[in-house]
């Protein structure tokens, strides 16, 4: 059963009102003040523990071949949350809130698809379940 308390959302390109919002990148906006991450629609809340590591992320954007490139990162994501206490601790959190307050999860990805955080909001429907 999916809780309609979780959605996702581009980092800076507005959306994601009236929600709090997790910033699951792993590296802070560029150019942008720490103070103005919320006011500009970026996050109200950045957890990096929640996204792909600094490896993962490089060999995912040098790949040629998006599809087998895409499958591969996937895999690798799932492996490295499951791996991780810290993120599997902070996903059980964030399932536990998001009964009673509305969450975003956002990143910097273009695509609607093929973007960690869609895995992410995964595992987190998965955790409101147990």
């Amino acid at each position: 059963m999916s809780n309609s308390n979780i959605e996702t959302y581009r980092l800076g390109k507005g959306g994601a009102t009236g929600v709090i919002r997790i910033g699951a990148v792993r590296y802070l906006p560029r150019g942008i003040r720490k103070e103005d991450y919320s006011r500009l629609g970026y996050f109200d809340i950045w957890l990096p523990q929640l996204s792909p590591s600094k490896e993962l992320l490089k060999e995912y954007k040098t790949a040629s071949d998006t599809a087998t490139a895409w499958k591969r990162f996937a895999a690798a994501y799932k492996k490295e949350i499951r791996s991780n206490s810290d993120a599997k601790q902070l996903i059980k959190f964030i399932a536990l809130i998001s009964g009673n307050i509305p969450v975003a999860l956002g990143c910097y990805c273009e695509s609607t698809s093929m973007c960690h955080r869609f895995i992410l909001k995964g595992f987190i429907e998965e955790a409101e379940e147990k």
